[in-house]
């Protein structure tokens, strides 16, 4: 894959902090955009402040990325995108990785992952995963890639179940390390539950007869 977007330039991405065990999570809000911003690292912390790079414009110039994850990368309010980055160590390479993942507006299902390598002052595009729903995270130095899994009749709210997909760096590629899968519980929320035993109040006791 071609080296394409230079350094230097600021994000397009969405603006909260990340969550979990990422190295650093992805810039998300509700809105789904904005510049990002991390909070300063303490005086005496040796990890250094990634470079913030155009997401949308290094997603946009990528020719990996799929025709179609390109045109549907539109605002979804303004200036506002749909998508996440997050900023990690991963392939040791001279600069963070970039993780970006991109969403649609309306419920923040995402339609494609890609992570991002900095080569001789440009990004190059080392992995990416287009099959919705997807979404990669950072978790201790590994890439993992989270897919839900729907049946006939799910909502888009309501998916079956989900594979967990963890990658390592090796190679100069991203190797699978394993995977688990997990069913979603199609119970939960369909019926009103009845109040434990174990925290219902007592009935108070009839008073005597005089």
């Amino acid at each position: 894959m071609a080296v394409f977007v230079a350094l230097g330039v600021s994000l397009s991405g969405c603006a909260a902090g990340g969550t979990g065990a990422r190295d650093e999570g992805p810039a998300h809000a509700e809105a789904v955009g904005g510049v990002a911003s991390s909070s300063p690292s303490p005086a005496a912390s040796p990890s250094k402040v990634p470079d913030r790079v155009d997401a949308v414009r290094l997603v946009k110039a990528d020719p990996a990325v799929a025709t179609e994850v390109k045109r549907e990368l539109k605002p979804c309010a303004g200036d506002q995108y749909p998508v996440d980055v997050s900023y990690g160590e991963m392939t040791e390479g001279s600069a963070e990785d970039v993780v970006v993942n991109v969403l649609t507006c309306g419920d923040a299902v995402g339609v494609g992952s890609y992570v991002y390598r900095e080569e001789g002052g440009a990004y190059q595009n080392v992995f990416k995963a287009e099959e919705p729903p997807v979404y990669a995270e950072i978790d201790r130095g590994d890439l993992v890639v989270t897919k839900q899994v729907y049946e006939k009749g799910d909502p888009v709210s309501s998916p079956s179940g989900e594979n967990v997909i963890t990658y390592r760096w090796a190679s100069d590629r991203f190797t699978e390390e394993y995977r688990t899968h997990n069913d979603y519980s199609n119970a939960v929320g369909t019926a009103p539950s009845e109040v434990p035993e174990a925290v219902r109040e007592p009935e108070p006791e009839p008073e005597p007869e005089s």
